[in-house]
């Protein structure tokens, strides 16, 4: 039986002896990157969605004060935001699609 964890960061790793081994390989040193750990990162993700922090909290469904915390750098994004955070930041239209509102 396969254990698997999602570690705070958002990887996810599989439990094997003891030890985490990464289950997906390093992101492509091409594809884009945005730090979605640090306040900025998503600030910059949520303006070019062309959204305020109220409608990006809408489509993301937490409240607004957890958008400002991690803008302001309070608070980090964990586990499924962070994930989330990312497939904005790589494919936003069908992301927003996925959640059910339309890009702005």
């Amino acid at each position: 039986m396969q254990r698997l964890r999602l570690k705070a960061d958002g990887r996810i790793v599989e439990l094997r002896d003891g030890r985490e081994i990464p289950l997906a390989p390093a992101m492509a040193a091409d594809a884009p990157t945005i730090e979605v750990d640090r306040g900025p990162g998503v600030r910059d993700l949520r303006r070019r969605a062309q959204l305020t922090q109220i409608e990006f909290a809408a489509r993301l469904g937490v409240p607004v004060d957890t958008i400002r915390n991690w803008e302001q750098g309070k608070r980090l994004p964990r586990g499924p935001a962070r994930a989330l955070l990312t497939v904005i930041a790589h494919a936003p239209e069908t992301a927003f699609a996925a959640l059910g509102g339309r890009r702005a």
